[in-house]
């Protein structure tokens, strides 16, 4: 799917001392682009780099500089052994397992540290940051797995696999995407592996970046699904024959949730036009709609407003140096739990919440599209020949399925805590484990809006055929432009039953990939 992509990225995002954007993070991860390293970061690192030095010469032991560490902290570590105390550290926390975690992520994760490296906060050379930007910039991306990281510390184990590929050792893909022996891919490259000096590993691994870099990319794509979702419930009244009066924006304004009345906007503009809206069917009078037509934007709204809460934590941690122990501006070294990943974790708990209910609604609006006991005259399942066809019954089935996975994964993995290292690391946040959940939700969730988008598509073309009036198209323009999007990417529409599992992924990628919203935009103008 291409949810993933960004548009309009830079050719090249520039790190200093102040904090990187949403935006630069998806053109990293997501659209390739360079990174460079500001000539005021490289002055700054070099500056913090002294006092560590300095602390490094003193005989007393200083936490991440001439100690072990977490429940080892005890030991004071003489020099000649703190080279080697460093790549210890990188070696034994590269201890992740199970399948490797996409690219994507892993170029995230290797951005957002080179970002608190820069910040002249972490105390490591400038060369440190110049071979991160490098390994980056060659296409080289280190096997992460998916367990490992408690989201305390941070994202110890996933970084630790990037830290070793920097050391030259470890997997990686390469610019091919092949996989291949960290020193081969660096060699290659024309990359000298990194010899770690005092705290550098240490610095290395003690950040929130795996779980924030999900994060970020989770918000993009769930602001263009609830876009998606307030187009495919626009779709469904519209084939309900349901009444847009509930969308006028006085009613949202007595009850003033921003994203609920930017949900309603949105779904008043694609039924701008529309010869549907209203006009119940005699036999069937009714009064209101179903809650899950007439209470769209209510939902969707709150959705909306969680996403933007999670985008003010986002921007805040993208703000943030996250290290332990920091160099801060006056000189001192001070130890301090900023790794704890609560704030992060708590609203990607947050997100897959909102994914779970926006799904959840979706799909009682499709299954009311297909039952012809309310759906106001539309054929059972949206058959061409009921009983002889079974139309887009199992497709309700499929799309059952996901929500109820995604109501599984809406469990908060944040209210989890087990305790490590002795228990000197008593209490985690598991934000980690909450980000890799909430992806798999919010790809759940495009395939839910996928199936009430090919519900919704296949009614309306029903609607129209059976308009008694050749004269006008019954469709409002900008659902009449989306109904064209769908028939455009290869689903299919009314007519015997076909094989439709590929109907259904290519209605996928079409929300996936923007293309609904993009053409329903062309109609309506920008929507929120």
């Amino acid at each position: 799917m291409d949810m993933h992509a960004v548009e309009g990225e830079s050719t090249v995002v520039t790190v200093g001392k102040d904090s990187v954007s949403a935006h630069d993070v998806l053109a990293v991860a997501r659209g390739g682009a360079r990174v460079e390293i500001s000539a005021a970061a490289l002055d700054g690192m070099a500056a913090s780099r002294a006092r560590i030095d300095a602390l490094a010469a003193e005989p007393r032991p200083v936490y991440g500089v001439s100690t072990g560490f977490g429940a080892l902290a005890v030991r004071h570590i003489s020099p000649e052994l703190r080279a080697q105390l460093q790549r210890s550290l990188v070696r034994s926390h590269a201890a992740g397992m199970g399948p490797a975690v996409e690219p994507e992520v892993v170029r995230a994760l290797m951005f957002l540290r080179l970002k608190t490296l820069a910040s002249g906060r972490t105390g490591v050379r400038p060369l440190v940051a110049r071979t991160m930007a490098a390994v980056l910039n060659a296409g080289i991306t280190p096997v992460v797995r998916e367990y490992g990281s408690l989201g305390c510390s941070g994202d110890l184990a996933p970084l630790s696999h990037c830290a070793l590929v920097l050391m030259g050792e470890g997997e990686a893909y390469g610019p091919d995407g092949t996989v291949r022996p960290a020193g081969e891919l660096l060699a290659a490259a024309g990359i000298t592996p990194v010899e770690l000096h005092e705290k550098e590993g240490l610095a290395l691994i003690n950040g929130t970046d795996g779980m924030l870099g999900m994060l970020v990319m989770a918000c993009a794509d769930l602001a263009r699904l609830f876009t998606t979702a307030d187009i495919t419930a626009a779709m469904s009244l519209e084939a309900l024959l349901g009444t847009e009066r509930v969308l006028a924006p006085e009613l949202h304004a007595i009850r003033p949730h921003p994203g609920q009345a930017a949900s309603a906007a949105n779904m008043l503009k694609v039924l701008a036009g529309s010869g549907l809206t209203g006009h119940h069917q005699d036999d069937a009078p009714r009064v209101q709609d179903a809650y899950s037509v007439r209470c769209a934007p209510q939902v969707a709204g709150a959705g909306r407003d969680t996403l933007d809460h999670a985008r003010l934590v986002a921007d805040r941690e993208l703000a943030s140096a996250v290290d332990n122990p920091v160099v801060l501006p006056d000189g001192r070294v001070e130890s301090n739990g900023n790794f704890h990943g609560a704030p992060v974790a708590y609203v990607l708990d947050f997100l897959a919440v909102a994914a779970a209910d926006l799904g959840s609604i979706a799909e009682r609006r499709t299954d009311r599209l297909l039952d012809r006991n309310r759906s106001h005259g539309l054929p059972p399942f949206l058959a061409d020949d009921p009983g002889v066809d079974s139309g887009l019954m199992i497709a309700q089935y499929t799309q059952a399925a996901l929500v109820s996975e995604n109501k599984r994964l809406a469990v908060p993995a944040s209210v989890d805590s087990i305790p490590s290292s002795a228990m000197q690391e008593d209490h985690v946040s598991m934000g980690w484990s909450a980000a890799r959940k909430l992806r798999t939700a919010v790809d759940n969730l495009g395939r839910v809006l996928a199936v009430e988008l090919t519900a919704a598509a296949r009614a309306l073309e029903i609607r129209r055929s059976a308009y008694t009036s050749r004269d006008t198209d019954p469709l409002a323009p900008a659902t009449a432009a989306a109904l064209a999007a769908v028939r455009a990417a290869g689903v299919g529409g009314v007519g015997p039953d076909r094989f439709l599992a590929p109907d259904l992924d290519a209605a996928a990628a079409l929300v996936a990939g923007g293309g609904l919203v993009e053409a329903v935009e062309a109609v309506t103008g920008p929507l929120a």
